[in-house]
């Protein structure tokens, strides 16, 4: 069977930058940023895809963010997503309850004009805020059964098998399509964009659409900076004379005998 996937993303700082907060403590300074897609949002494109390889259809990928976030967009159709959808915002990120009710508002409108998404695919939590929340309140509200973390992805006769990892082991669900899961890093690797790929995103189609939704119960209150540990890094010496320091540090560390 030939599926329809959309995939949720998410911008987010690259991972590894040095992140400062504005002085109003409301967001993020970007000013010497770069940005990349989620890490676990990127595992979940690549589900995405590689279900497309398989089953054959069409994926589109979408997400709520500033005009720029169009770069993530494209990135995912030069991997393998067949177009991207835009619900542009300005200013700070909203909080979780509005977003899910925006992207569910899309998801509705998408699916009353192209037809129903068999599965929509979610990353298990943002690598910025960490929520855990959008896919499993997106997925409430379509009245869809939903199930995060997931590790093993497979869709055979119209059902999603799902296995997640626990302490004990491993959880395997299966779910009825249309379904929505959230995917967890690990799953799969990410493949990078061919030159083909690159530029075929170029010119694929990224819709933007004017969402507008209701502001939820949670609001964020100031972003504080955490403490930077510092390391402290010792000279030994330098060349042979260097050689009675490094014994006397292993035998210090119990390495020698």
């Amino acid at each position: 069977m030939s599926l329809r996937i959309l995939v949720c993303v998410k911008r987010v700082p690259a991972p590894g930058a040095r992140i400062n907060i504005a002085d109003d403590g409301q967001e993020v300074d970007a000013a010497f940023l770069g940005f990349t897609t989620s890490p676990h949002e990127e595992c979940a494109v690549e589900a995405g895809v590689q279900l497309l390889e398989e089953h054959g259809g069409e994926a589109t990928v979408l997400t709520l963010g500033p005009a720029e976030a169009e770069e993530q967009l494209r990135y995912a159709v030069s991997v393998g997503m067949t177009n991207g959808v835009l619900l542009p915002i300005e200013g700070p990120d909203w909080e979780p309850q509005r977003t899910a009710r925006a992207i569910t508002t899309a998801v509705t409108e998408l699916e009353a004009a192209d037809g129903p998404f068999d599965l929509i695919l979610f990353g298990n939590e943002s690598a910025d805020s960490g929520g855990f929340q959008v896919g499993i309140r997106v997925g409430h509200a379509l009245d869809r059964p939903t199930v995060n973390g997931a590790k093993g992805l497979e869709v055979a006769d119209g059902t999603v098998h799902v296995r997640r990892e626990v302490e004990a082991g491993q959880e395997t669900y299966e779910l009825p399509l249309p379904a929505v899961v959230g995917v967890k890093e690990g799953i799969n690797l990410p493949r990078y964009p061919t030159m083909k790929g690159r530029l075929a995103s170029k010119k694929a189609e990224v819709a933007s659409m004017e969402v507008e939704a209701e502001a939820g119960g949670q609001a964020l209150v100031r972003l504080e900076q955490p403490a930077e540990q510092v390391s402290e890094t010792v000279i030994l010496g330098k060349g042979p004379e260097a050689a009675p320091a490094v014994v006397d540090l292993l035998e210090e560390l119990g390495v020698l005998s």
